[in-house]
């Protein structure tokens, strides 16, 4: 059991979660932003933002699940 105490799982958790609402967050923002400049995005922009937001709400979901909950039972 010595493997797992220095990793910080707390870390690991917060980090996760942030870096999932910052993807959310340029996502949403991006499609704000350049709908609002442009009347229009071409397609691969519109994926690119859509993606995202998608992976954002992913990673900002299942990062305290898993860092959180998760893995500290499971050590």
């Amino acid at each position: 059991m010595d493997d797992f105490d220095d990793v910080g799982y707390v870390t690991l958790a917060k980090g996760g979660l942030l870096l999932g609402v910052g993807l959310f967050v340029l996502g949403a923002g991006g499609e704000l932003v350049g709908h609002a400049l442009y009347d229009s995005l071409p397609g691969w922009e519109n994926t690119l933002f859509l993606y995202s937001e998608g992976l954002g709400l992913v990673i900002g979901f299942f990062s305290p699940i898993l860092f959180g909950i998760v893995m500290p039972l499971v050590e």
